[in-house]
């Protein structure tokens, strides 16, 4: 079995953050909320744990605790910042709320070496990192030696070197700790034991084993959009089960411009893997008509493409199976864990918005990776590099691109001008710069001058950003030399705009998309 590491999330908004460290280092790992049972942990055979940080206080009545069963496994123990408190609190230290918080970059002293720090931090040494916290430890469990100390959190550091037990107050899994990959790869390689070989080779195995072993001789329906994700998990189907392997495209009326036909080329004429083609839009147009919640229109759209698939599969001769691109993110951002402290960001189409009646049993042969690692399993398939460097788009389309209602007036509007920016980054060789790049129209006309003439049009927002797997994002800074030049061609190109902005919001606070 490969070697694996469990992160308890306790609630903190870069739990993933913790995750991509650790498969950086060649170690699989899983999110799991903190109160999963025991066994649950038992049986994931964890080389080590990890419990995230979180909002919470050790203090407040039905604060998030630990199973203290997890301490029965011996396996090394690493608590971030939440998980720090709670690992002192539960093992007999006392934890207080502190007079001086630290939110943002600090100075930690090195008091004293130990593993977590080996070939990183000396003893004596001056760190930079990131805190976030409103306690403090003030005694420590027997056992513990304070290695690092801040003027405020004299134990923003911690270890039990005989169970192998680490504490840290600060938040390694973030870039402004510098260093901190490094801490965390000391972690899991040196300190869990973990060989790092984890690699996206051994996942293509692994992952058609288990599609194998889950279909047996049966069909498969697999949706496809064109996109990455949708296109990986196709291939790596076909691979695995080939002509059991159904693949459905379906035009919701949402797609960007050119896209049915992008889809049905790449798919015959590259994977040879035969495509069935259904234009659902007017059906998906009619029944997201009127409606503004972004919440709604994404279960609206779920529903609709699960209908749309059932009815095609009973077409084709009928299907036990329907195969999703589902991400690790998807599932993440979807999903408050039961009891748990996490908050839904945002539903997705294909996680968030299955209905309770689905007679076909789903396969995620993604769901355990983030966007970047599908983009490196895509080349280990043999994907076209234009492919698998491809832009994110979402599965519900350019619904969520227009907040508020939708027309078919307002969709040609925004594939038009989308078309634009996408043709402008391309020309400018930025495409490959750019983690995702898209138009919004919102939902407001402003006044203008269009020739001699006053004009009253929609106005579009452009919104590109820099990321390495979604979960955290920045906006990218274009030339204002570049923006005008898009600018331009939009209002002069696109009847019906007359206005554009530039979406300069990192995330968080936002999303990456705009509902």
């Amino acid at each position: 079995m490969t070697d694996r590491i469990l992160i308890l999330d306790f609630g903190s908004q870069v739990t993933q953050l913790i995750a991509r460290r650790v498969r950086e280092c060649g170690v699989y790992c899983e999110i799991r909320p903190f109160n999963i049972p025991p066994e649950e942990i038992a049986s994931f055979a964890p080389k080590g744990i990890i419990l995230s940080g979180g909002p919470a206080s050790v203090h407040e009545d039905y604060s998030p605790k630990v199973s203290e069963r997890i301490f029965n496994l011996h396996v090394p123990i690493l608590g971030i910042c939440y998980g720090e408190q709670l690992l002192c609190q539960q093992l007999g230290g006392k934890v207080e709320p502190s007079a001086h918080r630290e939110f943002g970059r600090a100075v930690i002293d090195i008091a004293e070496n130990c593993a977590l720090f080996s070939g990183i931090w000396e003893k004596g040494s001056k760190q930079e990192v990131w805190m976030s916290h409103g306690d403090r430890v003030v005694a420590l469990p027997p056992g513990f030696k304070a290695v690092a100390t801040t003027a405020s959190a004299p134990f923003a550091a911690i270890a039990n070197e005989s169970q192998n037990y680490y504490a840290v107050q600060f938040h390694p899994e973030v870039v402004h700790t510098k260093d901190g990959a490094k801490l965390l790869k000391n972690f899991v390689r040196n300190i869990a034991g973990c060989k790092g070989d984890w690699t996206m080779s051994a996942f293509r195995h692994s992952a058609i084993e288990r599609v194998r072993n889950q279909v047996g001789n049966k069909k498969v329906l697999c949706a496809v959009s064109g996109g990455v994700d949708s296109s990986v998990v196709a291939a790596l189907l076909h691979e695995a089960i080939g002509e059991q392997l159904i693949c459905i495209f379906i035009n919701n009326g949402l797609l960007r411009e050119g896209e049915p036909e992008q889809v049905e080329k790449l798919f015959k004429d590259h994977f040879h893997i035969p495509l069935i083609h259904v234009d659902a839009s007017m059906l998906f147009l009619n029944r997201l008509n009127g409606v503004k919640d972004p919440e709604h229109k994404r279960k609206i759209i779920g529903n609709t493409f699960i209908e749309v698939f059932e009815m095609e599969a009973k077409n084709a001769g009928g299907a036990d199976f329907l195969a999703q691109g589902t991400l690790y993110p998807d599932v993440i951002e979807s999903v408050s864990f039961t009891g748990g402290p996490s908050v839904t960001i945002k539903s997705h189409h294909n996680v968030g918005g299955l209905p309770a009646h689905m007679k076909m049993e789903l396969v995620e042969p993604l769901r355990e990776l983030f966007k970047d690692e599908v983009r490196v399993l895509g080349r280990e398939l043999g994907m076209p590099a234009d492919m698998v460097g491809r832009h994110p788009f979402p599965g519900p389309g350019l619904a969520i691109r227009i907040p508020g209602e939708l027309s078919q007036e307002k969709i040609e509007l925004l594939r038009r001008a989308d078309a634009v920016y996408i043709d402008e980054i391309r020309k400018s060789g930025l495409y490959n710069d750019i983690w995702q790049a898209f138009a919004v129209l919102l939902p407001i006309r402003t006044v203008g001058v269009m020739g001699d003439a006053r004009s009253y049009d929609y106005v579009c927002a452009l919104r590109a950003v820099t990321s390495t797997d979604g979960m955290t994002a920045d906006y990218y800074y274009f030339s204002h030399e570049f923006l005008s030049r898009v600018s331009n061609r939009i209002t002069n190109e696109v009847k019906g705009i007359n206005r554009v902005v530039y979406d300069i919001t990192s995330k968080p606070p936002g999303t990456i998309e705009w509902e």
